[in-house]
């Protein structure tokens, strides 16, 4: 597999904390890699700087064998890299279906294609195409916030703490999805708390804390780990 996305010493710093502390590691194509840590250990600051929403203050990134480092957030979507971000970020105003056209706003060509694949996806979307996204429930909204993603043709997607709030047989579903993008051919790289879920998905996974990873390997082979078992499974024995 070819590497899609290369971070090399990645320092983000907020008013002099560091929150990332020159972190480096890799995603190839075709995979799902997770970042698992505790809340706070640099995981979504990462995001947000591949993302060029945040600007970082040492190391690179590189996409798709291109510097991306500091890049403007407008110009790195259109090189195929999307996040679903934290919190859904949804516009509460706006119909289900301009959700998911604002995803594609730097296409010209036909969206409907793109539009029933997402249904396809959440059937329950299209029951609701007309609905205002505010009036969704959590689970709903975030299924609308990937789908919002999905319209934009990622070559990699970036998805941010997808499980947030939501309840645990929505959890479930989220993930099937997760499961069935990559399938269809989408890269993804994902952070989540629910590091249960999210190195069941794994290809590979790296632990962040402080600002640093500490820990990287399969998603089966952390899984395993008496280590991390401890301290994100809350067990250390058995499955």
């Amino acid at each position: 597999m070819s590497e899609l996305l290369r971070i090399e010493d990645l320092k983000v710093s907020y008013g002099g904390i560091e929150a990332v502390r020159g972190i480096s590691f890799d995603v190839k194509e075709g995979e799902i890699v997770t970042l698992i840590g505790a809340n706070g250990a640099g995981k979504s600051s990462t995001l947000r700087t591949i993302s060029g929403l945040e600007k970082p203050v040492g190391g690179k990134v590189t996409f798709n064998g291109e510097d991306i480092t500091g890049a403007n957030a407008a110009d790195i979507v259109a090189k195929g890299l999307m996040m679903v971000p934290e919190g859904r970020r949804i516009f509460p105003n706006l119909s289900v279906i301009e959700n998911l056209r604002i995803g594609a706003y730097l296409r010209k060509d036909s969206l409907d294609e793109d539009i029933e694949k997402v249904y396809e996806y959440f059937p329950r979307l299209k029951e609701r195409s007309w609905q205002a996204g505010g009036t969704l429930s959590g689970g709903e909204q975030q299924m609308l916030a990937v789908g919002r993603a999905l319209m934009g043709r990622p070559k990699l997607l970036m998805m941010d703490e997808p499980s947030l709030g939501l309840a645990p047989i929505v959890v479930q579903g989220i993930f099937e999805i997760i499961r069935q993008i990559h399938d269809a051919g989408t890269t993804v790289l994902l952070v989540e708390q629910n590091a249960n879920m999210a190195l069941h998905v794994a290809d590979r996974a790296y632990v962040i804390e402080n600002g640093k990873i500490t820990m990287e390997g399969t998603g089966k082979e952390l899984l395993e780990d008496e280590k991390v078992r401890a301290a994100y499974l809350g067990s250390t024995s058995g499955n």
